[in-house]
């Protein structure tokens, strides 16, 4: 893998496609708040956008470990080191949210 390449270039496509459609979730949420939408029925949709950016987070952490972290780590050397504990950090800012 180029090393200053994003573990998720090859899927850049799809993973835009995803966040458009959050997207439209968040528009939708405007709408819904513009119009007036009863509580519960906003919550819900609330809810729906925030597990579709969570599991596109999840695939884009996967997408780290098995690329740019795995190669980090066959380096051995201290930009290994620093990998894995970036990669820490962002799984306790996942776990945080």
């Amino acid at each position: 893998m180029d090393k200053n390449k994003p573990a998720y270039t090859d899927n850049r496509e799809a993973h835009l496609r995803r966040l458009r459609r959050v997207e439209g979730q968040v528009r939708g949420l405007q709408r819904m708040v513009a119009e007036d939408t009863y509580c519960i029925d906003v919550l819900t949709q609330v809810s729906a956008a925030t597990r579709a950016l969570q599991s596109f987070a999840l695939e884009l952490l996967t997408e780290h470990m098995s690329g740019c972290l795995v190669d980090a780590a066959r380096a051995g050397d201290e930009e290994g080191e620093a990998k894995v504990q970036e990669a820490a950090a962002a799984i306790a800012r996942l776990v945080r949210s």
